[in-house]
């Protein structure tokens, strides 16, 4: 049973190039550019503590006035419902800057353990501040007299978590993991083998991945399914059944080719998959719709321009429903995500911006926004009601933080209709 995949298709965007995620919720699926507290029963286990480097370079001496050097420690997360008993390994390396200032970045050992900078540092009287913006983590700590150790606190969100450092040497750093080796640009990959099993009842978060040699999902629908295939949003979908947007599968496949492959792969294997495993048959129209058009606001962006390179991961991550942050993304991919996970209507891009940015957005949803994810996430936000220091709505804050406007418009867009379906066969 076959299906043509030259679709029209907007690109859906990329959470992480190779690396990706799309989640809201408690327990998304750990992903490396943003490491956080995002464990679930679908994650994997910690990796295996990999040897400590060694090497011939002398050990920076321990002082209890210089915080440059390598500084490691081990966040514990206590078992719950949800995931067992988990320790992530964290590794900050601080150096100066050629104007002496101190700069740092951080790497999640056994969450693929790919770089992620750090804002700001701060070390004064002995007590190391640092923030983190690409997810909201802080961190403060004293050091000990001796230069060895710090006592301190890591933020997660608005947790407060116990976590001392100590400073490492080249005989006791942990070893950070290898980029894992992108698949071919030209490869057109499938599933060697997948599994597709109902999702775990009342479990929260949705969310696609790729870990530990395998793209996930857990807690989506066809809705979601088709719509990562094809770059759509569910209102593009016509004729499909109504267990399009009720039942609930769990993902785990191999790809059928070496390599980590790029979303755009990945999106690939999902629409192979569809017509293999749920007998997925469809034909394109096009109509006019109903869209959000994304615009820039009067005096251009106010994002700045991505410090990561061609090949870095990217990132849209919701830390909540309303709290979104954006890395090493262009307008498109930033629109495709938004019609995927936030808004009630496809978006389309009509800014003219090629270059890619990275930004926070924070805004109080309406009752429109994040329908995909109401039946997986039951304690939503609260309206902000008369709450003076709520964000304010989307289309507020747009142009407000980021210098960009959506608007509810018309286009003609592609639509697919459904021919035939089935629930999908066993494994």
């Amino acid at each position: 049973m076959t299906v043509k995949f030259e679709v029209r298709r907007r690109t859906f965007g990329s959470l992480l190039a190779g690396l990706a995620c799309f989640c809201v919720g408690a327990v998304p699926v750990l992903i490396s550019a943003f490491p956080a507290r995002q464990v679930s029963a679908q994650a994997a286990a910690p990796a295996t503590r990999p040897a400590a480097q060694t090497s011939a370079s002398a050990a920076t001496p321990a002082s209890p006035t210089d915080i440059v050097g390598t500084w490691q420690g081990t966040l514990k997360f206590a078992a719950n419902a949800d995931h067992p008993a988990m320790d992530l390994r964290l590794v900050f390396k601080i150096s100066r800057t050629g104007a002496d200032a101190l700069k740092a970045v951080w790497y999640s050992i056994d969450q693929g353990g790919q770089p992620a900078p750090v804002a700001t540092v701060n070390f004064q009287d002995g007590v190391l501040k640092f923030k983190i913006t690409v997810v909201p983590r802080s961190y403060e700590g004293k050091m000990s007299g001796d230069g060895k150790s710090i006592a301190g606190t890591w933020m997660e969100g608005t947790t407060p978590m116990p976590l001392p450092l100590e400073r490492a040497n080249p005989d006791s750093a942990w070893a950070i993991p290898e980029p894992p080796k992108p698949m071919a640009a030209d490869a057109n990959p499938g599933f060697e083998v997948a599994t597709i099993k109902p999702s775990k009842p009342g479990a929260q978060g949705k969310g696609f991945g790729y870990r530990a040699n395998q793209f996930v999902t857990f807690n989506t629908n066809m809705n979601d399914l088709v719509a990562f295939a094809y770059g759509l949003h569910s209102k593009q979908i016509v004729g499909a059944p109504a267990w399009f947007g009720t039942d609930l599968f769990d993902i785990a496949g191999k790809p059928d080719v070496e390599g980590q492959p790029s979303l755009h792969q990945m999106e690939l294997m999902v629409a192979k998959l569809l017509p293999d495993r749920f007998a997925l048959k469809f034909h394109h129209e096009q109509r006019e719709l109903s869209v959000y058009i994304v615009t820039a606001a009067p005096g251009g962006p106010k994002m700045a321009k991505t410090s990561s390179g061609p090949n870095d991961p990217q990132g849209f991550g919701l830390r909540g429903l309303g709290d979104l942050m954006v890395r090493n993304m262009n307008m498109s991919e930033f629109a495709s995500w938004m019609q995927s996970g936030v808004m009630d209507k496809p978006v389309v891009d009509h800014t003219g911006l090629t270059d890619k940015y990275d930004f926070t957005l924070k805004w109080t949803p309406d009752g429109s926004q994040f329908a995909q994810f109401r039946g997986t996430n039951p304690n939503m936000a609260p309206p902000a009601g008369d709450n003076p220091d709520a964000p304010p709505s989307l289309y507020t804050a747009m142009p407000e933080q980021v210098g960009l406007k959506i608007e509810a418009g018309k286009a003609m867009d592609d639509v697919i209709v459904i021919d035939h379906v089935e629930q999908p066969s066993p494994n």
